[in-house]
């Protein structure tokens, strides 16, 4: 199974006909040159399904402290259990953050994990996120991401892209894992679309769709070119791997209003996207949906929230949940800031009720995996180095993950930490497992292999957490 196409070695026929098509105009950059966008028609094994399944993951870049929001310690000293008290939510016996009111409401609608972990003393962004999104322990530099490895083995068949992710981290590179723009070993074509920035996000004013789903071509030119196109395949056999397929998909990009319509968040009702949230989280959240509605298979949030209110900056897209503290310059973790837990938490609290109920509303969350997670935890005791702000270290060792929909049993505590939450109590998920699950939950037997650099590797080396199904 070869992950590349080899012009090079094709007739000198289907070669010319390549470079006249290019010559077109901007069709060519407009279905060749964006990432992920080649793998939504165009595979390359022959072997791809379509699937109506979908996955909604919601990365809080930074790692959030699981001891202040999903795994509070209340009887742990007060430099380990910090200021939040645990509230009680609709499933006897599961307690949260009091700063999630909403998702204590809808307890019954997810599956909390408590004992994720990272096999190795992994505790920086860069390698922690590159194993977290590879879905694997000891990821080999070349790994492909879970979205990536998706839109390979099951691309979609009805929408502008198979993978997407939700503004790109940015800013400082310790916080972007090495391989989310290029597909790992299964190359570019399985990289995902970007959409978004700090500047163009939905939660603007004026947010526009990607540049590469916008085409300067008047509609009927274009038509005119794909009846070019039409004539020249009845001169050439119709090879489903020929660049044919590639340029037609272009024409359906470049005429069709579908691919650009999920972009259009305006025609959201206002009410709506209030109770999403009007900040980048929320309305990012709220986008996912309506690109899952679309076909997306995979969608990767990230979960910046943005700068909380009377706050410039917040940091750069890629940050909000490594709270440190005042001893790196991010004030107090507990506090109302950018890089404080009583905005962020409000925020993502907010956000997350939100999807899950519009999902549901929709008849969507059968069908649709809601994954949040970060790349790792927070130190069980409080920094609070000569009277800085509070805040806590990065903490690989144990952290906590929610996941929903797409036939998750609701309504349940999967794994137990120990007393302080440092370390796994009992049934540990590693990086590899959790991925075994998202790919059961897809329909998509982890145990499947696929080529890369000529070796044929499986899905994952994980095994499906299968009690957390229904």
């Amino acid at each position: 199974m070869n992950t590349s196409f080899d012009a090079a070695h094709r007739p000198t026929s289907d070669r010319l006909s390549r470079r006249r098509l290019l010559q077109f105009g901007s069709l060519g950059a407009l279905s060749l040159s964006t990432p992920g966008i080649l793998a939504a028609s165009v595979g390359s094994s022959g072997t791809e399904k379509t699937t109506e399944k979908s996955c909604i993951f919601i990365l809080l870049c930074g790692g959030p402290s699981h001891i202040d929001t999903w795994d509070l310690k209340p009887d742990a000293p007060a430099e380990i259990r910090g200021p939040y008290r645990p509230a009680a939510t609709t499933v006897p016996g599961m307690r949260i953050s009091e700063l999630h009111p909403r998702l204590a409401t809808m307890a019954k609608e997810f599956c909390l994990i408590r004992s994720m972990t990272h096999p190795g003393n992994i505790s920086n962004h860069f390698d922690a996120m590159h194993n977290a999104l590879s879905g694997q322990s000891d990821a080999p530099a070349d790994s492909p991401y879970i979205g990536s490895v998706l839109a390979k083995v099951r691309p979609s068949q009805r929408s502008v892209a198979s993978y997407v992710w939700l503004i790109k981290c940015v800013g400082d590179p310790v916080f972007c894992a090495p391989n989310i723009g290029t597909g790992g070993s299964l190359g570019g074509a399985y990289a995902p679309l970007f959409v978004g920035s700090a500047e163009n996000n939905p939660a603007r004013p004026g947010f526009k769709a990607p540049d590469a789903l916008t085409s300067t071509e008047p509609a009927e030119r274009m038509l005119g070119r794909r009846q070019m196109l039409d004539d020249l395949d009845q001169r050439r056999g119709a090879d489903r791997h020929d660049w044919r397929a590639v340029h037609r998909r272009g024409f359906e990009l470049a005429t069709a209003a579908g691919p650009r319509r999920a972009f259009e968040m305006d025609l959201e009702d206002p009410r709506l996207r209030d109770r999403y949230g009007r900040n980048p989280l929320g309305q990012n959240l709220l986008l996912a949906r309506r690109l899952v509605e679309s076909g997306v298979g995979f969608v990767t949030v990230n979960g910046w929230t943005g700068p909380a209110p009377g706050q410039a900056g917040g940091g750069p897209p890629s940050s909000s949940w490594d709270m440190h503290g005042g001893e790196m310059g991010m004030g107090n973790a507990f506090g109302t800031g950018s890089y404080g837990m009583g905005w962020c938490l409000p925020v993502l609290d907010a956000a997350l009720s939100a999807l899950l109920t519009d999902l549901r509303e929709r008849g969507l969350l059968d069908s649709t995996l809601v994954v949040v997670a970060g790349e790792f935890g927070r130190t069980p005791r409080i920094n609070q180095n000569q009277g800085a702000s509070p805040g806590r270290q990065h903490w690989p060792a144990c952290y906590s993950a929610i996941l929903a929909g797409g036939g998750i049993r609701g309504g349940m505590v999967y794994g137990e930490s120990d007393k302080i939450g440092a370390y796994v109590k009992d049934k540990p998920v590693r990086p590899q497992d959790l991925s075994a699950t998202i790919y059961h939950a897809l329909g998509v037997p982890f145990e499947s292999r696929v080529t890369r650099d000529g070796l044929s590797k499986p899905l994952s080396t994980g095994q499906p957490i299968l009690d957390l199904f229904e």
